[in-house]
């Protein structure tokens, strides 16, 4: 995986990534900003909230596969995520 994305791993033709939040409601502050980021780019990563652990994945489904669309979108989620002390 990319060495600037070290939270990060790929599995075939995604890249996940698991992040613990604090709390729930930090948590859901964590989807919230990926929520906006995420419409600016038009680029929106399956999420899968479990408490105060959120799973996520990316991909670009319509280029069948990933881009780098994909890795800037990680990158923002990990500082998003570091922000929030996930």
């Amino acid at each position: 995986m990319d060495k600037n994305l070290p939270e990060w791993r790929r599995e075939g033709d995604e890249i996940r990534r698991t992040v613990t939040a604090p709390d729930f409601p930090a948590a859901i502050r964590i989807v919230d900003e990926i929520a906006v980021k995420a419409e600016e780019l038009n680029h929106h990563p399956d999420i899968d909230i479990r408490w105060r652990t959120l799973h996520l994945t990316l991909t670009t489904h319509d280029k069948g596969g990933l881009t780098d669309l994909d890795f800037t979108l990680a990158a923002i989620i990990d500082d998003i995520a570091a922000k929030h002390g996930a």
